[in-house]
């Protein structure tokens, strides 16, 4: 609408997988096919062209689908060719990067990490770094190039805040000594969170107290063992969008939700940040850890997040509902890992609800939790789909957590996608 045209709402509005077609092919839709399935995520559209454009491509419902201004090599689309939900997204990419702006490819994981090294030497000098690792792939990453760039200078520092997954303590000491020989420290500060977090409830406040109490345990351990100068985290790219906010970064976008790497550090900090990660997604750090030598069972880890397992528990965190949801977690990964589906499913999980559900076991009513089965595939985490997990495994499943886990009278399985839900329930 800053070119001159309307921008406004629509009647219907389009989410998820919609049918556009090519009116003019142009050069953005070069050898595509003149009918395509695409990813759609809006209730608003574009009600008249700006001065200069011409259609491309339209839906039922959108008349603008993709429009462009050829001579001023300006280009729009409605849907999302960014996600894996559009097949032919990279097509496009492809069509626009090489026929409109006319670069080159030379761009590469090994010329990243090259250049991503060079950076981190220049930025640290000879001072000292610190990093929280978490297990999980984006922070095994960020160790990694840190460690690459400065060796000996960095110091790791595992913080159990409580909230990790059945046996996860003892699986992160074994793999980052084993294999990095860093120098790594271990922290167990599950009744310090657990203290913080009493009465808490609402999602948001959970990851600011969290954030704030994991940056807290990071200064206490560091003045134990000298002046560092630097924190390294693994924020991704996913994580600069989804905790965006008018006013503080570019753009209208909306806050989705803070992440534990953005919206949850302190302002008084006593150290700079390192985030070597912070323009890539979630495939793209994978083809890093590859690229740098790290083990299989380190790079196709599951995402988790920063807060565990306490923003997969609703409403207040006690102890009990902490053992309930790691016991029934672990079983969901058990049978999914001999099922031979742990490669194909982006990430699983299990979600312990505040309410209460009545159910019948063996001659008496019971008044206990459900849980929720959370399965979906992606690329990148930015959308995703519900996991097509066979019946017969869900129902194993179930029975196992019904039957061995003490609290829980019920199963459910969330099957929606991203858009409109986000993974993570909060």
């Amino acid at each position: 609408f800053q070119l001159g045209g309307k921008v406004g709402k629509v009647r219907k509005k389009e989410y998820g997988r919609t049918d556009i077609l090519v009116t003019n092919p142009d050069l953005l839709f070069k050898d595509l096919n003149p009918r395509l399935l695409c990813w759609m995520s809006h209730g608003d559209s574009v009600k008249k062209l700006a001065p200069g454009f011409i259609p491309l491509a339209k839906s039922v419902n959108t008349p603008y689908a993709a429009c462009a201004n050829p001579e001023k090599k300006i280009y729009g689309v409605q849907f999302h060719p960014e996600v894996v939900h559009t097949p032919w997204g990279k097509d496009l990419f492809h069509n626009w990067l090489y026929y409109v702006c006319g670069v080159q490819g030379n761009w590469t994981m090994g010329n990243f990490v090259k250049t991503t090294v060079a950076e981190i030497k220049k930025q640290v000098g000879r001072k000292k770094v610190i990093c929280g690792l978490s297990g999980g792939v984006d922070s095994a990453a960020t160790a990694a190039l840190v460690h690459k760039a400065i060796g000996k200078n960095l110091t790791c520092i595992f913080v159990d805040h409580g909230f990790l997954r059945k046996d996860e303590r003892q699986q992160v000491e074994k793999a980052f000594v084993d294999h990095f020989r860093m120098n790594l420290i271990v922290v167990n500060a599950k009744h310090r969170f657990l203290k913080r977090l009493t009465g808490v409830t609402e999602p948001e406040e959970k990851r600011k107290i969290i954030g704030e109490e994991f940056i807290r345990t990071f200064e206490e351990e560091s003045r134990k063992i000298g002046k560092f100068h630097f924190l390294a985290q693994g924020t991704l790219y996913p994580d600069i969008i989804e905790s965006a906010a008018p006013g503080k970064r570019k753009g209208p976008t909306h806050v989705i939700k803070s992440h534990h790497n953005v919206g949850g550090l302190p302002e008084d900090m006593d150290f700079d940040l390192i985030e070597p990660l912070r323009n890539l997604f979630k495939d793209e750090v994978r083809a890093v850890c590859l690229e740098m030598g790290l083990p299989h069972n380190l790079v196709y880890r599951q995402p988790f997040p920063g807060p565990g397992l306490a923003i997969r528990i609703i409403g207040e965190i006690t102890d009990e509902r902490l053992k309930i949801l790691q016991e029934s977690d672990a079983i969901l990964r058990d049978e999914i890992l001999k099922a031979g589906l742990s490669r194909s499913i982006w990430q699983y999980f299990t979600v312990l609800p505040v309410i209460r559900s009545v159910g019948v076991m063996g001659d008496e009513r019971t008044y206990e939790y459900p849980i929720i089965i959370r399965a979906v595939t992606s690329e990148d985490g930015m959308t995703s789909d519900w996991a097509r997990i066979p019946f017969d495994l869900l129902e194993k499943i179930s029975n196992r957590i019904v039957n061995e886990v003490d609290g829980i009278n019920r199963v459910a399985y969330d099957i929606t996608s991203k858009p409109p839900a986000t993974i993570e329930w909060e």
